[in-house]
């Protein structure tokens, strides 16, 4: 059975909607599920950014793609570890500000297994 990643139905400053998950602010997503994604839990700031820990979780899920967005005023930086993580996992990455990563992750449901995180501000 495929797990088909969920869709985002809103995002706005502060504010995402995933179909099933309900709504938060920042998600971790993936096929077959998701959950809101606490920046506390790796010690993730807007910089150095995404950590590898972040991303695991998406990885053990089964992505092929992942799509980091950047936030909306594109702060969010990625740790070089993590893209170097990404790189040696062989799944296609995509880093862009939220709204275009929210496009590009929407788009590509279904299609791939996909995962993505999320970030809602700055």
């Amino acid at each position: 059975m495929e797990r088909r990643s969920l869709r985002i139905t809103h995002i706005s400053w502060g504010r995402t909607v995933v179909e099933g998950l309900g709504e938060g602010k920042d998600f971790k997503l993936y096929p077959g599920g998701g959950r809101g994604w606490n920046w506390n839990e790796t010690g993730t700031r807007h910089t150095p950014g995404i950590q590898p820990a972040d991303i695991q979780e998406l990885l053990d899920n089964g992505c092929e793609a992942i799509v980091l967005s950047r936030g909306m005023r594109s702060l969010l930086q990625t740790c070089p570890e993590t893209l170097n993580l990404l790189m040696e996992a062989g799944v296609e990455i995509y880093m862009e500000e939220t709204m275009a990563a929210v496009q590009r992750y929407n788009a590509m449901v279904g299609i791939i297994p996909i995962g993505a995180l999320i970030h809602s501000t700055c």
